[in-house]
């Protein structure tokens, strides 16, 4: 099958599969005397579990290393669970960030109730007043490339 079907046949753009290749997660497919590629049930399989993979926010590198315990079928799959293991710490870790995040905003929604003129809103007053503390100013500060001041020696 050309490129196009592959594509076709797991829902895929062409430009990922190309980009898969390139990535060496897909092996270089034979080509034909015209020059195109020509893709086979490997191709489908192994495009089917990397978007597997990434449906489960895995990463190119934890997808590679997956692909290459795939094909050492002798190999012991205890750095297959390793690799597994720190991923759902990982996806933990995110998923508290998130809770503080939605905690976060729902605090910065409770600032306005009801419908108001915008220099009235508590939303707006409050990311105001944010963006004007220490911690926010030290953000803007290394964003844009200037240096906090060193703090001066306690007497």
């Amino acid at each position: 099958m050309k490129i196009g079907e592959l594509a076709d046949a797991t829902g895929t753009p062409v430009v990922t599969v190309r980009f898969y290749e390139q990535q060496g997660l897909l092996p270089i497919p034979a080509r034909t005397s015209s020059n195109y590629r020509i893709y086979g049930g490997e191709h489908v399989d192994r495009l089917a579990f990397i978007r597997h993979c990434r449906t489960l926010d895995m990463t190119l590198e934890e997808i590679r290393l997956l692909l290459e315990f795939k094909d050492a079928p002798q190999a012991d799959c205890g750095a297959v669970n390793a690799l597994l293991d720190a991923h759902i710490d990982h996806v933990a870790e995110r998923i508290a960030e998130l809770k503080s995040l939605e905690k976060q905003l729902k605090a910065l929604r409770s600032q306005c109730e009801d419908i108001q003129a915008g220099k009235d809103c508590g939303i707006l007053s409050t990311l105001v007043v944010s963006a004007r503390t220490p911690a926010a100013k030290r953000v803007h500060e290394h964003v844009h490339g200037a240096h906090p001041k060193t703090p001066r020696a306690a007497k």
